[in-house]
């Protein structure tokens, strides 16, 4: 398929901002993808591989610059003098080239799958001259390619696609596609895609117009799935109420969510972003293959940080580092040991189990898993109907230095990616939100040189709001903890505009912030502000999607006024 092609169906896409416009947009277009063509998909999302993939382009947006400059013969400083007053690095690509192509009067076909074909080339470059590499194949997609083909390539290179979909809008678009729409089949679509987590995968599976098809789907060990979430409660009444009695009551760890999987004698550790961290916890992958029965299986646990002198649990932020390190594993593995806490499973012994009881599955857990202390055990549980047992219980959760407890229907079945109701989590009353970083501006004087304050935002139907700006809870020397510049050369890499000493910074970094209230804002674009925000941690192991949104904040500045 031409590029030109699938880059006037971005164009169509980000013109509109009516969801159902953009579905039927995107429904036609699906149809018309021919046999051999379907890693399309995945452009569609702005990536080159399915989400649990762990290669990715590593292109910022220097580098493109770099290959502009060296593709049209315009200086650096000119592209980067553009960027400022466009404010969009492919509106810049498009104008430029554009003026080229008068000039020259050159065009040639570029396809879809050559796109595809160079980009996925990028991750596989390492070693000396990788950069003049990664150079040569941008260049060589540039110099035979359009205005508007450059605007979405540049767009997809730096990861800021502005088409405005997100996955459950290409779901509905494969239900209109092929199934007419049908709710039932948008259902199995989302089910299937959430054991899969490949949009092609689906796409090829619908292509047949079968739902029995999408049924057959099966959890793969080895293959990453996306995790059940809680909702909120805030009494234990409330929370028997809402899941029933007697119900299963656990402690809420705080620790990493880490889904692991056994296949072949071989363990996987996946977060609940999908990214393989089976290097970065050793000590995990042999409490597996030592203490749990099963020739192949998928569990979900927390893994907790505990004090090896003192054995005393750890909170989230003290082994957080474990997650991205990829280096001294050892001497990290020595200082920050962790147990591993089994909670659920979801496979086992070639048997999917997600449409089984949960109090089936817990069952199960205790006979497979054999417990030692501070290696792994199985989740701290009761079975009760009785409110004083599970404030007993919710006590001695916190004495143990959790964040509180877990309330579990007994006959409910395991929803991957979904938050459910039969699932509730309790801990304290705290004001506190997971939100993604998206502005931020440097400091002057000893904070020079380094971002100083942030602009943390929201999630509202694949849009991210702005809730406001936070400076506090981040320490000036990373040896007192997580560092000004620490945070700044993490986001440099992210940075997509510059005005003057503000930045605006890709969707990526996910922070823990706490609050003192939430008040009514004019100034930032979801209409609130949180009143003296202070950062927590960095949540390397939460998706986007897992974000708070606009209506959860909205529902807490309801309740802040009652």
């Amino acid at each position: 398929m031409r590029y030109k092609e699938l880059s006037e169906v971005y164009e169509r896409l980000a013109s509109t901002s009516k969801r159902l416009e953009k579905i039927k947009i995107l429904s036609d277009f699906l149809i018309k993808i021919k046999d051999g063509e379907e890693d399309i998909i995945y452009l569609l999302t702005g990536e080159i591989f399915p989400d649990y993939e762990e290669k990715k382009m590593g292109i910022n947006s220097q580098l493109v610059i770099k290959s502009l400059s060296k593709s049209l013969g315009v200086d650096k400083e000119k592209i980067v003098e553009e960027w400022k007053k466009i404010g969009d690095l492919g509106e810049v690509a498009e104008k430029l080239i554009q003026k080229k192509k008068q000039i020259t009067l050159q065009f040639s076909v570029l396809t879809s799958e050559k796109v595809l074909k160079n980009l996925r080339k990028l991750p596989e470059l390492e070693g000396e001259g990788t950069i003049n590499k990664k150079l040569s194949l941008i260049i060589e997609l540039f110099n035979s390619i359009s205005g508007l083909e450059a605007k979405y390539l540049t767009r997809t290179l730096i990861g800021d696609l502005r088409i405005g979909i997100q996955e459950s809008t290409i779901r509905e678009a494969l239900s209109l596609a092929f199934f007419n729409g049908n709710k039932e089949a948008s259902e199995k679509i989302q089910n299937s895609i959430n054991k899969l987590n490949d949009l092609k995968e689906i796409f090829l599976i619908c292509k047949q117009k079968d739902l029995k098809r999408l049924d057959e789907v099966k959890l793969i060990p080895g293959k990453p799935i996306k995790v059940m979430l809680a909702q909120k409660v805030k009494t234990i009444e409330e929370g028997f109420k809402e899941v029933g009695i007697p119900c299963a009551i656990e402690y809420k760890y705080d620790g990493i969510r880490i889904v692991i999987h056994k296949k072949n004698n071989k363990v996987f550790l996946f977060t609940r972003r999908l990214e393989n961290v089976t290097k970065q916890f050793p000590e995990v992958v042999e409490y597996i293959l030592n203490y749990v029965k099963g020739e192949n299986f998928i569990l979900d646990s927390e893994v907790v940080g505990f004090d090896e002198k003192t054995k005393t649990y750890k909170p989230f932020q003290n082994i957080s580092q474990r997650v991205k390190r990829k280096y001294e594993i050892e001497k990290l593995r020595k200082e920050l040991p962790v147990e591993v806490n089994i909670f659920d499973i979801l496979f086992y012994n070639d048997k999917d189990l997600i449409n089984m009881k949960f109090e089936e599955r817990t069952k199960l857990i205790r006979k497979i898993v054999q417990e030692i202390p501070f290696k792994i055990r199985c989740s701290k549980q009761i079975i009760t109907s009785n409110i004083n047992e599970a404030k007993k219980f919710y006590e001695e959760a916190l004495k143990n230095n959790q964040e509180g407890i877990m309330l579990k229907n007994l006959k409910a079945i395991y929803n991957p990616g979904s938050r459910v109701g039969h699932m509730l989590k309790m801990k304290p009353e705290q004001r506190d939100f997971d939100l993604v970083i998206t502005g931020g501006e440097y400091g002057t004087g000893k904070r020079s040189g380094w971002i100083s304050s942030f602009i943390v935002s929201c999630s509202d139907e694949g849009e991210y709001l702005e809730v406001g700006k936070v400076g506090t809870g981040i320490k000036e020397k990373s040896e007192e903890g997580f560092s000004f510049e620490e945070l700044t050369e993490k986001i440099k890499p992210l940075i997509i505009k510059e005005e003057g000493k503000k930045v605006f910074i890709k969707p990526e970094i996910v922070v823990s912030i706490t609050y003192q209230e939430i008040q009514k804002s004019p100034t930032y674009s979801s209409g609130f502000a949180l009143r003296f925000p202070r950062f927590v941690s960095i949540r390397e192991d939460k998706p986007l999607s897992e974000i708070t949104g606009l209506e959860e904040i909205e529902e807490e500045f309801k309740n802040q006024k009652n």
